[in-house]
């Protein structure tokens, strides 16, 4: 059932947001050199890899930690909009669309940061396909600016956040229902 409401709300969410999809790539294109698109290797269920897509946010060719900050010099003028209002994760439309991911499931990492997860944990987070929204996304909605004041962003991010992020992974995966799901989506769209 679950995997039905991914592939029928995920079809109609890209039909119906076509229009702004194309505004917001062009905008992209328009404002800075390079793909609309930013492709990244995640984890997926049973720990395969696959390319998350997003609107690009940031300057081609910058170098820095996976993790950014609210003011990080990288991001471009369109791209802190688009962070901010979360619209840069749309194309992961196509991704739920694809079986890659759901609506709502642990959010996918990069491989770099599933290596700090204890395995324990992993296996349960990585049983389910991740999603784009879940309670840890809405708990950490304002992340860059939580990471903003650190010295090392990155290390506060494997250090402090991702095990809270795990342990939340884990909680929604032992607990989910197809209520709360929809109660996280609705969460996520009007906060």
């Amino acid at each position: 059932m679950k995997r039905a409401v991914d592939v029928l709300a995920s079809a109609a969410g890209l039909v119906v947001l076509s229009p702004l999809m194309a505004v917001v790539a062009l905008a992209v294109r328009a404002t800075s050199p390079g793909p609309v698109l930013f492709r990244q290797e995640r984890v997926g269920r049973g720990d395969t890899r696959f390319e998350i897509l997003k609107f690009r946010t940031m300057r081609v060719g910058g170098s820095g930690p996976l993790v950014t900050t609210h003011a990080d010099p990288r991001v471009t003028r369109v791209g802190a909009w688009l962070r901010r209002t979360k619209v840069d994760e749309l194309p992961q439309l196509l991704n739920v669309l694809r079986g890659e991911m759901s609506l709502v499931g642990p959010r996918p990492e990069v491989p770099r940061y599933t290596q700090h997860w204890p395995r324990e944990q992993a296996s349960v987070i990585l049983s389910v396909r991740p999603g784009i929204t879940d309670p840890a996304s809405i708990a950490f909605r304002d992340e860059n600016a939580l990471m903003a004041g650190q010295t090392d962003p990155e290390r506060f991010y494997v250090e402090e956040m991702l095990p809270r992020k795990a342990t939340m992974y884990v909680e929604y995966v032992e607990n989910r229902t197809f209520l709360g799901d929809l109660r996280l989506i609705a969460r996520t769209i009007l906060p």
